[in-house]
């Protein structure tokens, strides 16, 4: 049967990302949805409701237009936040920009985006301005910078101090709401496909898997231009109604004394950043009792770390979320009550997703052997923009191909071994390079660790560890060395081991392996 509602029906049922401030607002006008210690800026539902509206209808009256892109380079801040949903409010899709890129790398996504708008803070307009400059294609015409007008570039203000409402924009539930540019660690960067019925099904699946509450109040300090912070935890948080507390970067004294302040119930951060609050100096003396829930993802929870946190948090309960920029990002699941008991583990298919481990063909492989995570789930982007081939292999049979490995264990857990590209091969075996961190780990007085292969003439690639000792402890190559080779078969011992001052990290707290491959590629010349 064929039935096509009229608009006013369409309109009516609606359920898009820039409708989400709307709702909460009449729900719970006078809550406090947002506060910026950093820029002194506090808002409550009906604060942020008013200012998405004046934004979303300054967009329209510069001449942007239902699936123009307006691309965003800036730290998290209460701007950033109003952005989000104004542009979703105005049909108009925001391209989030890593703020560690060069000038060339932001020129690329510009040109692939073919953006009409761009929009920096202060501290980014030269980088903005000079990845302009190498652009191949027309460069972005309206140009607005967050804390004040800069030569040609607008005061980001004048949009939110804006006169007036946007006009209704209808947005079906397969209307792209984002691009959200993956970190091109194989390859340039890919534009992922955002609607808002992905991310919409992906709120639902983090609220009920994660144990969300419209009584929250959140920390965000990871970037806001990545998928984890933006909507596996603010979107959600907005949607629900909770508070949101938004700080620049996720310096351990400040997120300490921020969630002390705020009475903080909630917080997320990859591995490292967990580990450098619990080195941090204040961490003893801060009043973290208001803590209930922690999450972790970007990469596994090292065992002795997760140990750790249980023992000085032991109120806390901890949640391990997994998945792919082009999943929302959420796949899986791991709740407290087998953090200890199946440690390592990155959980169950959350609940719109299911989860399969496939071999090259992409047939199943038998539970407990290491094959390819796919994922089918309504999380899933509509593909890469202006990439009809890699969106073709990404998605071939019907499946999500996540890139990385993992098995699955007798109760359906999946525990996550490598990306492909981590895999180290020596001397004919395959070594994964997060079971030898996981070694490592275990030595006394190992802060943090990455491990990583480099070309070697005789192993084809040597197992490489790159150390960083605790505050006060001293480790050795030799120690290092030793301990491996006595928790380890023999090849999966590194070869190289590094002792370091610290770890390339991006912004979102991942360890850049790439680049480590990079610093040492020559260290195994004489090998």
């Amino acid at each position: 049967m064929d039935h096509v509602p009229p608009p006013t029906v369409a309109l009516a049922r609606q359920h898009a990302l820039g409708d989400l401030p709307r709702r909460s607002a009449r729900r719970t006008p006078g809550k406090t949805a947002v506060v910026d210690p950093a820029h002194g800026v506090s808002l409550t539902y009906a604060d942020l409701d008013a200012c998405i509206d004046r934004t979303a209808a300054a967009l329209q009256a510069a001449g942007l237009a239902k699936g123009d892109r307006l691309a965003l380079l800036a730290r998290n801040s209460w701007a950033y936040v109003v952005l989000n949903f104004a542009c979703a409010r105005a049909g108009v899709v925001l391209v989030p920009l890593n703020f560690m890129l060069g000038p060339a790398e932001v020129a690329f996504i510009l040109d692939h985006s073919e953006a009409r708008a761009l929009v920096c803070d202060a501290e980014h307009v030269a980088v903005a301005e000079a990845a302009m400059e190498r652009q191949e294609t027309a460069s972005p015409t309206l140009l607005a910078a967050i804390g004040g007008e800069q030569g040609r570039w607008l005061d980001a203000q004048a949009w939110f101090d804006h006169e007036g409402a946007p006009e209704p924009v209808a947005m079906a539930d397969e209307d792209p709401v984002r691009l959200m540019y993956t970190s091109g660690t194989e390859s340039r960067p890919k534009g992922a496909v955002m609607t808002s019925r992905a991310l919409m099904w992906q709120y639902v699946s983090c609220a009920l898997e994660a144990d969300y509450s419209p009584d929250d109040v959140e920390l965000h300090t990871l970037p806001l231009y990545h998928c984890a912070q933006l909507d596996v935890f603010l979107g959600p948080d907005i949607w629900m109604g909770a508070t949101s507390i938004v700080l620049p970067a996720p310096e351990p004294e400040k997120v300490l004394a921020a969630i002390a302040e705020h009475r903080v119930t909630k917080f997320f951060a990859p591995p490292t950043v967990w580990i450098s609050l619990l080195r941090c100096p204040a961490f003893g003396s801060t009043d973290l009792s208001s803590l209930q829930k922690g999450y972790y993802g970007a990469s596994p929870m090292p065992v002795e770390i997760r140990k750790e946190m249980s023992s000085r948090l032991p109120d806390v309960r901890l949640f391990n979320l997994y998945g792919q920029t082009e999943m929302s990002p959420l796949a899986t699941f791991l709740g407290p009550d087998e953090q200890l008991s199946h440690a390592g583990s990155a959980g169950r298919p959350a609940l719109n997703v299911e989860t399969r481990i496939v071999d090259d063909d992409g047939v199943d492989v038998p539970q407990g052997e290491v094959g390819e995570i796919v994922h089918r789930s309504p999380h899933a982007t509509l593909g890469y923009y202006r990439d009809e081939v890699k969106t073709a292999e990404a998605f071939a049979g019907g499946w999500f191909h996540s890139g990385d490995l993992g098995y699955l264990d007798e109760g359906g857990r999946l525990y996550v071994v490598d990306r492909k590209k981590d895999m180290i091969k020596t001397g004919g075996e395959n070594v994964a390079s997060r079971e030898v961190e996981e070694a490592i780990y275990e030595l006394e007085g190992v802060a943090e660790v990455a491990v990583f292969g480099v070309a070697h003439p005789r192993w084809v690639e040597a197992v490489t560890a790159v150390v960083v000792p605790k505050a006060g402890a001293e480790v050795t190559p030799e120690d290092v060395g030793a301990h491996a080779r006595s928790v380890l078969a023999g090849y999966k011992a590194p070869k190289y081991v590094v002792v370091a001052d610290s770890l390339p990290k991006n912004p979102s707290g991942k360890i850049l392996k790439r680049q480590l491959r990079d610093e040492h590629a020559d260290i195994a010349t004489d090998g």
